[in-house]
């Protein structure tokens, strides 16, 4: 196949010694203080029992992280860490180095010497869900911000269960041990179904398909659609006093998520509020005439993706999956195809925008062809001239386009190039 990448070949960060029993799940990539980058993943599935090292367990099953820095010199990947949860994000704050993911409970490990030697995992809560792929983390004045996704009820039968998840911002001061439970404000949570009334949307087809209060439905058979919801949050800060949204005193910051819908093209939205004595309080955006607005226009918004925002061009760059036959009845998919008619896995595209709503399209980042091939949930971040991808893939021996079997490594170089 012609290859339209905007990106350089992709390279391989880690492959699966059993893509049918070991699969590749939630890279995370961030630069060290020392300008090396570190890279981070887990992996599922049943062969993960017969890995060395620590391991942790997830709804009963086995998985584990890893993290690797790039040699400069010889641009290759060396392993320095293997730890006992998933989902993990890494991010600096201060001089440390930290990879912060989650069991259920949220787990986090710190590097004082650029990753080379790690602490043992400390846990930041107890008897709780959480969730959330790798997005954004995001810095201002002296505090660092990302966020997790909480499942404060355990009363749904439908899995995954989106409808219950809340979007929790934390902030943490950069130069505190964010290891530590009480350096952490985390705001208060909004669940999704405490906001949302299936019965009052109506005219822009959500939900796509119909389903029963926390119960999942089949679209087709073995097809399966679970409640509508939101997951996967980024952070969004607006910089331009034009904008609807931009808060002068900096204390607003926007969550955009993906949001589970059936069909494509949406984010859902939130904001956090700071106050005065610290606390964050999360609530819906309005517009002008003063609606709420819970769903926004974002290419690819339907599967995880992830925003940053550059600083040079003022602008956001968004990193997303492409969608190119989601009106495919779903009886009608190819028996290997994966998931929903929504849940495609092939095609990372890349967009920029002024605003977070109007987006441009700025090319493939990479596509495969085959559907039990993928490039998705990646995580990008910018240094200097160049845009660097980390992504979810998998090539012909991956069990499917969910289950891979590599993390492959893509660079956008000279990225600011692509503003027209």
């Amino acid at each position: 196949m012609q290859r339209y990448s905007i990106a350089d070949a992709p390279t391989i960060v880690f492959e699966s010694p059993n893509p049918a029993e070991i699969y590749c799940y939630s890279p995370g990539i961030a630069r060290l203080h020392n300008g090396r980058l570190i890279a981070t993943l887990d992996l599922g599935g049943k062969g993960v029992t017969k890995m060395e090292g620590p391991k942790g367990i997830r709804y009963g099953e086995p998985t584990m992280g890893k993290a690797f820095i790039r040699n400069e010199s010889t641009e290759e990947w060396e392993h320095v860490l293997d730890f006992p949860f998933m989902h993990a994000r890494p991010f600096t704050a201060g001089r440390a180095t930290y990879i912060l993911g989650l069991t259920g409970d949220l787990t986090i490990v710190r590097s004082d010497d650029d990753g080379m030697t790690w602490s043992s995992p400390v846990t930041l809560t107890e008897g709780e869900q959480w969730t959330q792929a790798p997005c954004n983390v995001h810095y201002a004045g002296n505090y660092v911000y990302l966020v997790m996704n909480k499942r404060p009820y355990h009363d749904v039968t439908s899995f995954p269960p989106f409808c219950v998840e809340a979007p929790v911002l934390m902030r943490g001061h950069v130069n505190a041990d964010l290891t530590l439970r009480e350096n952490w404000i985390f705001a208060s949570e909004l669940v999704f179904r405490d906001i949302v009334s299936i019965d009052e949307l109506d005219y822009f087809g959500i939900p796509f398909y119909q389903t029963h209060e926390g119960e999942s439905v089949e679209a087709a058979p073995g097809r399966k659609c679970v409640p509508i919801g939101w997951l996967e949050t980024n952070i969004v800060q607006f910089q331009d006093p034009n904008h609807y949204w931009y808060d002068p005193s900096g204390r607003t910051f926007h969550l955009w998520s993906r949001a589970h819908t059936g069909g494509t093209g949406y984010a859902a939205i939130a904001k956090v509020v700071e106050h005065e004595d610290g606390r964050m309080t999360t609530m819906l955006e309005t517009v002008p005439s003063g609606k709420n607005i819970l769903y926004v226009p974002c290419p690819g918004g339907q599967m995880k993706f992830h925003i940053v925002y550059d600083d040079l061009s003022s602008l956001f760059w968004l990193l997303s999956t492409q969608a190119t036959d989601s009106m495919t009845r779903a009886e009608l998919l190819p028996k290997d195809r994966y998931g929903l008619p929504n849940n495609e896995r092939q095609r990372l595209q890349l967009h920029f925008s002024k605003n977070c709503i109007d987006w441009c399209f700025a090319g493939i980042v990479d596509m495969v062809s085959e559907v039990k091939q993928s490039r998705h949930y990646a995580s990008m971040m910018i240094d200097g001239e160049d845009l660097h991808v980390l992504s979810r893939s998998g090539d012909k021996h991956a069990k499917h386009a969910h289950d891979g079997n590599l993390i492959t490594f893509h660079t956008v170089r000279n990225f600011r190039e692509l503003i027209y």
